[in-house]
């Protein structure tokens, strides 16, 4: 008989929680409070039911050939970063494609997940959902809780001093949504991640001025690099990765702010780091233009409001603000865990990888995408969900509880203790946690052998962008499609691109081919006038009495 598993959330992770289980056969049964899947993905007009929605014109910061399921590809025509609608279509025709839909129990709330009275031997569950105000309950083998990082607002009012007396309008970003309804305003945008670039630089077009508020000033990268190429497949590379491992960090930092600020000057745009503060970036091809158009202005954090207006920290004072956007990100909760298995998974020390919580003596609960990347979310929760399937069904080994925990409290005890720094929040290397991932399961490219085998595949795979492609050549899971989609990546980037057919620019110059006809000979040339001209006689005579006689000799030859 199939193990039974409850998938919580049918958004991004629980679509590939479901196919996964599937992959494994596992018998999944997800539920999902909303009417339809995608999670943050699927737009509403309004955020009256609680749920974090995107707002209508977000566009994806990962371009498409790095962001998808890894055997399941986007379609060539569509836009290398999409906006919401073309990347919901997407989730959608995924779901289709696997027939993911008949395991989606809609409109269902999980009110509780705790464990059966013999969990130490069947690693079993109970969970209690609620369906149009009907409760059922029911048993799972394992449960995997795919609800995410966005479900409650961040709104710490009280880090800003007479917000409660400010007579304007204040909101979070979650109940944003369009930037109708600022027109002609003056709004104070508070909080500069990716959301509060996009919103400010939204609002930009429409209100009368925008003030963008920040503590930590940021890094800003494009979507494109050099060339036009979406920016996350020249960066995010195995060949970058093995540099990064080998040389100072502090040197690699050096190389890339001078990079950054080869495109814009950061200090000059008030967008530089404060001294003593975590680096951190943002993708926003147009905040820089803003700033220099001046319909955006940037600021330090609030010091205080009054009824109208808003004093900084640097002692100036903006007037007649209009409306406060709070882009103050969000926490997550885990409602239906029983204490004291909910406080410990709000804790990413004491999840292995990420994953599995340290303190559970059976590996049957697993945390899907509750985590920070600096790469696809979707393409590492679909490599954790490869891995829970398989631990779930014994094919992949963790280690004791007892081990997991005693590291866990250890570290956290050297974390209290300022030996080693806390870097539970930081976002993880894409790769290198990729890699990881994928060597518990055996799917890790084995790149020595790869250029044994197939030296055109090993190129692309180690000096190419990493595509989750990469994760189905080979080990559990192998997909037959994954080498063609690998050596096909750049042809679906290029794609959408080539829309207007241009003439043939391949084609040599009339100079360069001049160059390639007469560039040798002319060198040479060159070079024998040179041996032969005064200058170097009189450099022989000043330097023959200064060289040892063996190199003298040489050199008049």
């Amino acid at each position: 008989m199939a193990k039974r598993v409850a998938v919580i959330g049918a958004g991004v992770s629980g679509l590939s929680s479901i196919k996964c289980c599937l992959d494994e056969d596992l018998e999944p049964t997800c539920f999902e409070r909303s009417n339809d899947i995608g999670g943050l993905w699927k737009f509403t007009e309004s955020s009256k039911d609680g749920m974090t929605r995107v707002y209508r014109s977000l566009v994806t910061n990962v371009c498409k050939e790095m962001s998808c399921y890894s055997d399941f590809p986007f379609r060539e025509d569509y836009p290398n970063f999409m906006n919401q609608e073309k990347f919901w279509n997407y989730l959608q025709e995924f779901a289709e494609h696997f027939d993911l839909m008949k395991y989606i129990r809609f409109k269902t709330t999980v009110c509780s997940v705790t464990k059966r009275p013999d969990f130490s031997k069947t690693g079993q569950w109970d969970v209690v959902t609620e369906t149009e105000g009907k409760q059922d309950s029911a048993v799972f083998d394992a449960v995997m809780v795919c609800t995410g990082h966005f479900l409650n607002p961040h709104l710490p009012l009280e880090s800003f001093p007479g917000i409660h007396k400010f007579k304007g309008q204040t909101l979070h970003s979650q109940e944003y949504k369009i930037p109708e309804g600022f027109q002609g305003k003056r709004v104070l945008v508070i909080g500069l991640g990716n959301t509060g670039g996009d919103v400010a630089v939204e609002l930009s077009r429409t209100a009368a001025q925008v003030f963008l508020s920040t503590r930590t000033g940021t890094w800003v990268v494009g979507r494109y690099s050099e060339g036009g190429y979406p920016s996350s497949m020249m960066v995010i590379r195995r060949c970058h990765n093995l540099i990064a491992q080998v040389l100072p960090s502090c040197f690699l930092n050096w190389i890339g702010e001078r990079r950054m600020n080869k495109r814009f000057n950061h200090e000059n745009y008030g967008l530089s780091i404060t001294k003593g503060k975590k680096s951190k970036f943002i993708v926003n091809d147009e905040l820089p233009t803003c700033i220099l158009c001046g319909t955006v202005t940037m600021k330090t954090s609030v010091k205080e409001f009054t009824e109208t207006s808003a004093i900084f920290e640097d002692g100036t004072v903006e007037e007649n603000i209009d409306s406060v956007i709070f882009t103050t990100g969000y926490t997550f909760s885990f409602p239906f865990l029983e204490e004291p298995l909910k406080s410990l998974c709000m804790k990413k020390l004491f999840l292995y990888k990420r994953v599995f919580p340290s303190s559970l003596e059976r590996a049957t609960l697993a945390i899907i995408g509750l985590l920070g990347l600096k790469g696809s979310i979707l393409a590492s929760t679909e490599l954790q969900a490869r891995w829970a399937t398989r631990v779930f069904k014994g094919l992949c080994k963790i280690p004791p509880s007892q081990k997991l925990m005693a590291e866990a409290i250890e570290k956290e005890q050297l974390i209290k203790r300022g030996v080693i720094a806390d870097t539970s929040e930081d976002k993880l290397d894409y790769i290198s946690y990729m890699d990881d991932l994928a060597a518990c399961i055996g799917t890790k490219p084995n790149i020595p052998l790869l250029f044994l085998k197939d030296p055109r595949l090993a190129w692309e795979v180690f000096f190419g962008p990493c595509t989750s492609y990469q994760y189905r050549l080979m080990g559990p899971g192998k997909w037959d499609g994954a080498r063609n989609a690998i050596l096909t990546q750049w042809d679906r980037a290029l794609k959408p691109l080539k829309t207007r057919i241009v003439p043939d620019s391949s084609k040599p110059s009339c100079m360069l081919h001049c160059l390639t006809a007469w560039g040798a000979p002319v060198l040479l040339v060159s070079l024998l006038l040179i041996y032969k001209s005064p200058f170097l006689k009189l450099v022989q005579d000043r330097l023959k009495d200064r060289i040892p006689p063996y190199l003298a000799s040489i050199w008049q030859r």
